[in-house]
């Protein structure tokens, strides 16, 4: 994650960027099991200009000599790209240090990560959600907690679908 954190940031000349989709877990917990590091991608745009995703995707995305190189890529994505609870950033979680280049890597909480799975509606998605809680990265009860900060449709969605794992 650091490596594509430095890299995305050189690319976009930006110090900051936010990984969404399942690589944001090595956020709140760089030494998460392998079973949740299978994604070779890490979503992520720079929250400061949106539009410089596109040459993060096109520089280093997937089937680029980066990827070709080193086995995994950035997906260069917008912010529409996850549905998520209103005070999201609020949670967000920090990468920063030398191997970033000081460039700061914004992850979603796990929280905010298991609600954005979980309204992606996908069987894969949902069993990333079974495996956090297995592992106790997070629990049902701090899903639901944060289920206030949804639309009223988003939240019957995500509440009717916790009640299924």
């Amino acid at each position: 994650m650091e490596h594509v954190i430095r890299a995305s940031g050189a690319i976009a000349e930006v110090d900051r960027l936010v990984i969404l989709g399942s690589q944001a877990i090595l956020g709140a917990f760089p030494d998460a099991p392998a079973e949740l590091l299978t994604s070779l991608e890490a979503d992520i745009y720079p929250p400061d200009r949106i539009e410089r995703a596109d040459l993060i995707d096109g520089s280093i995305g997937e089937d680029s000599l980066f990827h070709e190189t080193f086995g995994y890529y950035a997906h260069g994505v917008g912010p529409e790209t996850a549905l998520l609870p209103a005070r999201w950033q609020s949670r967000l979680v920090s990468i920063q240090n030398e191997n970033t280049n000081r460039i700061e890597g914004l992850c979603l909480s796990p929280v905010d990560l298991a609600v954005s799975k979980l309204l992606a509606g996908r069987e894969k998605d949902a069993a990333f959600v079974r495996s956090m809680i297995r592992f106790d990265m997070l629990t049902a009860d701090a899903i639901t907690a944060v289920a206030p900060e949804l639309s009223e449709s988003l939240r019957r969605r995500l509440l009717d679908t916790i009640r299924l794992l």
